[in-house]
Order: C-alpha cells, then structure tokens, then sequence
C-alpha cells in the first residue's frame, strides 16, 4: 500500500492541476486509511497464539524481544518447545513498540519470568531517536510492568555491534556499550538479573564474533546455542 501512495505522488507532478486536486482528494484518503489500519506495535502478531496459550499452563519464561529473539525460532525452535518458553520477538521493533505490547505478549500469558531484549533497533533509528536514556527507560518500564504482576524479569545486555547493513552511516558499538552500562547498573540498583550476552559474544572491538553473526548483527545457530546457555542459566536463577 505505501509504495502505491508513492507512486500516485510521483505521478501527480505530471497531470493538469484540476486533476491533481482529485488524486490528491484520493491520496489523502489512501494515506488516511493506511494510517488508520497500521499496526504500528505488532500487537496483532502474536493476538491468534496469545488467546490459545491463555488457556493453557503458565509459561516459564516468554522472551520480548526483536528479530535477534524472533529468529531464535528459526534457528532453534527445540529452545521454546522443550523449556516451556514463549517466543514474542518481532523483527525491526524498538523499545517503545515492545512496551505499548508488553501487556498483550507478555503481563496476559501470566509468565514466571520474562526475558527482554531490547535497544539494537533504537539505536539504529528504525523509528524516532530520542536518547539512550529514554531508550534504557522503555525497559525499565517493562521491567516494573512485569514485576507488579508478579513476574520476574531478566535485562539482556545488548548484544555487541559494530555496524549496520540497513543504515551504514551509523556506527553503533560506543552507544551499545553506553546503553548496558546504563541496564547493568539499573539492574544491579533494584535487584533485577542481568544477562550479560555482550561479554561472552564480544570480538574485543564492540562488535560480534564472526562466527556468532551473519551481517554484524543478527545471530547465526552457533551464536543462538551460546544464547541459549546463558539464557537457561538466568531463567533458573529467576525460580531461585
């Protein structure tokens, strides 16, 4: 639908003016309607899954995160099947779209714990750049969400990056260091796990281990194996 807006105003610089005021009458109403329908935090993902896991048993852990969470499944769908866990990544997502669907994927399913990953998209700017503060924020928002509910929450460092494949004028690895400095000691002040993924998956320059990553970012098999160690650990150090 938005490539079409697109090219209907392309297209209105080379008609005559009192047709352009009707495509445009048009456009207008197209934009209007995608606006309207956009769901803009992915709360319909996961709406088919969320009502079917309700009637069910309470999850151990359900994983917020983004693509580096979503694709887990991909790679190691056996992670979530045979730990009681719950996958609620969603690709591109920043911290202020996990956080308006925090309630619906996570806070409803009644989990024990929920582990959050969460900043990369931030600070790659797929949407509106605020700060690292407001950023660090958004989670410790989920954080306290959660722990009102009575379940335990886990911080995920974010993992390490020196580029962006997507956005190659943004060089990420100082922010993403500045940000876990921000989590940990958010973390370690209020008592909350950390899960610290960075240090273990570090190439010593602020970026992935080239074994663990594809583009710089997203994680191969082997770096979802070492993931899933470290995460298992954290979730059975929440049930102590």
């Amino acid at each position: 639908m938005t490539y079409r807006i697109l090219i209907l105003l392309t297209f209105l610089c080379f008609i005559p003016v009192q047709a352009q005021e009707n495509l445009e009458e048009i456009v207008k109403t197209k934009v209007n309607e995608v606006i309207k329908n956009l769901d803009w935090a992915g709360i319909d993902k996961y709406n088919k899954q969320n009502e079917l896991q309700i009637s069910k048993s309470s999850p151990d852990a359900v994983f917020m995160g983004d693509s580096i969470t979503e694709g887990w499944s991909v790679f190691l769908p056996e992670f979530f099947s045979n730990n009681n866990y719950i996958n609620r990544g969603i690709s591109g997502q920043t911290t202020s779209q996990m956080l308006i669907r925090f309630r619906q994927d996570v806070i409803n399913l009644k989990p024990k714990s929920v582990v959050i990953l969460a900043g990369i998209n931030d600070i790659a700017r797929n949407n509106k750049f605020y700060s690292l503060e407001i950023i660090a924020e958004n989670i410790f928002s989920m954080v306290e969400l959660a722990k009102i509910n009575g379940i335990v929450p886990i911080i995920c460092s974010v993992l390490p990056a020196d580029e962006f494949s997507w956005n190659p004028d943004i060089s990420p690895a100082d922010s993403v260091i500045k940000l876990n400095t921000l989590l940990k000691a958010y973390a370690n002040n209020n008592q909350v796990i950390y899960l610290n993924y960075f240090d273990e998956m570090d190439n010593n320059n602020g970026g992935l281990r080239v074994e663990l990553t594809s583009d710089g970012v997203h994680v191969t098999e082997k770096g979802y194996e070492l993931m899933s160690v470290l995460a298992k650990q954290s979730v059975s150090t929440a049930f102590k």
